[in-house]
């Protein structure tokens, strides 16, 4: 086993990214950061580092226990790194899913009408404490 990996190639062997072009083109574009500090798809990683991965709309962190480049089982995962994402990273994940609206990609046209339905149960008066106010 090495003690030092490509990052390019551990976020493609961890099965972080599908392809290791698409984990290079996060490294390229800033998306990658280690304990910090942004790096190029060559910066070499070793055990006890903490790497900073943004997916919009969150951010995965994850502790580097092992170094690998070779693509292993999903099962042997919780061996290689370990997952120190903070929880309100996923709670904005949640919400993102539940409106999908937050971050409408560019491209994908206008809101049809069961988007804009979603959207205004969504976003319910109720919700906000609007109740009718003739219950007088």
């Amino acid at each position: 086993m090495a003690e030092v990996a490509r990052i390019d190639k551990w976020l493609w062997a961890t099965r972080v990214f599908k392809t290791r072009s698409l984990a290079a083109d996060a490294c390229k574009n800033g998306r990658v950061t280690i304990n910090g500090i942004n790096v190029k798809p060559s910066h070499t990683i070793k055990a006890g580092e903490t790497v900073s991965v943004k997916k919009s709309p969150i951010t995965y962190s994850f502790k580097v226990l092992k170094c690998i480049e070779q693509r292993v089982g999903a099962k042997l995962l919780p061996e290689i790194y370990e997952n120190v994402t903070d929880a309100k990273q996923y709670e904005l994940l949640e919400m993102s899913r539940i409106s999908g609206f937050i971050d409408r990609s560019r491209g994908t046209g206008r809101p049809t009408k069961k988007d804009r339905r979603a959207l205004d149960s969504f976003a319910d008066p109720v919700m906000f404490g609007f109740e009718d106010e003739d219950d007088d």
